[in-house]
């Protein structure tokens, strides 16, 4: 999926906010994951994962961290992941449906932050976004 420059534009304003504050966005998106997908606790059987947990925070805030470098660099997102992929496909081995589940709890925290579901279009460019960092992300599984 392309982002427009509308979508780019969506996805920078709602990015301020999770950006802000990145510890309590990741932390909540990390505790969303691994209630909704229990499978996705396996890579961090050395994280204290209870909600609020100074490892969530910790991570929490590297994930928010890492996304926003990619909200920083829309027009290369493979470039600003290249890194992140690599690791995440050779050393941590992690099963690539997680970063399509990561990014739908996200979008449930960005929304509950907001006080309820998003507009239509903030949504599609947030969807379109992730989908991008998902598929950037599981590109060196090949």
């Amino acid at each position: 999926m392309v982002l427009t420059d509308e979508d780019k534009a969506r996805v920078r304003a709602a990015w301020v906010v999770v950006n802000k504050n990145a510890e309590i966005y990741g932390a909540e998106t990390l505790s969303r994951l691994f209630i909704a997908y229990p499978a996705a606790k396996t890579y961090f059987h050395h994280f204290d994962l209870s909600p609020g947990s100074s490892d969530l925070k910790s991570h929490g805030k590297k994930v928010i961290d890492a996304l926003t470098e990619a909200v920083n660099n829309l027009d290369d997102v493979p470039g600003a992941f290249s890194h992140l992929s690599d690791i995440h496909a050779h050393k941590l081995r992690v099963d690539p449906v997680n970063f399509k589940l990561l990014g739908h709890c996200l979008e449930v925290t960005i929304a509950a932050h907001n006080g309820g579901p998003l507009k239509p279009d903030v949504i599609l460019a947030l969807d379109k976004f992730l989908a991008q960092v998902a598929k950037v992300l599981v590109s060196q599984y090949r």
